[in-house]
């Protein structure tokens, strides 16, 4: 968050919490050019960061501090944690911007990434979320923060962290990989994903999905693109079967280079993608794949 933090403050401060871990991370952070100090909160009530716990810590760092912004990414995370510091704080959260024009003016989009709005806040602390694919990564060495441990007395009797179930795979994360080939409704079933695992196995590709084809059981929901999935933005997006519903194209379409492969040419994807194919996907994908084998 740190390059869009620079164009609100001078003064930036990193918190990180959690039950273990949290000092090598605290270590990366404080490499970061234009970050002062990384505040870090290690304890086994922050197991699993659930909502209550984690915004506790934060509640605590901000009465002792009194930051003007506080700001997260705009993941399932962020805006897990930021609403409830709102409603603490009782101000209102700003979400998802993808510009910051001042301190107290941000942008974000609206109607699912139809429209642009730009929106002035009159709170004495702006909670911010973040769209990160609108802004560059902050170098990664360079600064020469202090760290600084935080102890906080965390007291949660409304939720408990049970266990984390995490996919594990050797492509990519989707969140953050430079190619992404997503399939939709058009694949029919989940056994014909095989396909596009095959074909992104061999480009170093990340799979995603629409949300027609994750509603339908061919994939899992962490593959979901889109307004209600992930907001991702490669430099190279593929989209396999994907009629192109305004939900998934809010959540891709900033995409470096968009190509889409459909057999309707009037699908709406093609409307903002950079190179179409109106072909059967079924002929189109194990051509492709025998084509980057060849090479």
């Amino acid at each position: 968050l740190d390059v869009q933090a620079k164009n609100i403050s001078s003064g930036i401060n990193a918190e990180y919490g959690g039950d273990s871990g949290c000092q090598e991370v605290a270590a990366a952070a404080s490499q970061i050019p234009g970050v002062e100090k990384v505040l870090v909160s290690e304890s086994s009530a922050l197991k699993g960061q659930i909502s209550e716990a984690v915004s506790a810590v934060i509640l605590d760092v901000q009465a002792k501090n009194n930051y003007s912004h506080i700001l997260a990414n705009g993941t399932v995370f962020g805006k897990n944690i930021l609403p409830r510091i709102g409603a603490k704080l009782d101000v209102a959260p700003i979400s998802d911007i993808i510009g910051v024009q001042s301190e107290d003016t941000f942008v974000r989009t609206i109607y699912a990434g139809n429209a642009i709005q730009t929106i002035q806040s009159i709170d004495p602390v702006k909670i911010v979320t973040v769209r990160s694919t609108a802004f560059e990564a902050a170098p990664s060495e360079g600064g020469s923060a202090a760290t600084e441990t935080v102890e906080v007395d965390v007291s949660n009797d409304k939720s408990e962290f049970i266990e984390a179930k995490i996919s594990k795979s050797d492509r990519p994360e989707l969140a953050s990989a430079n190619i992404v080939i997503s399939g939709g409704r058009g694949l029919k079933n989940g056994e014909n994903f095989e396909m596009l695992y095959t074909l992104a196995d061999k480009m170093g590709a990340a799979v995603g999905a629409s949300r027609a084809a994750v509603d339908a059981g061919y994939v899992p929901s962490d593959l979901q693109v889109g307004q209600t999935g992930k907001m991702i933005a490669p430099d190279l997006y593929i989209a396999v079967g994907i009629s192109g519903a305004i939900q998934h194209l809010a959540g891709m379409k900033d995409s470096k280079t968009i190509v889409a492969i459909n057999k309707d040419g009037e699908a709406p994807i093609f409307q903002v993608s950079d190179y179409g194919l109106v072909d059967d996907l079924f002929k189109a994908v194990p051509e492709m794949i025998e084509g980057i084998e060849q090479q």
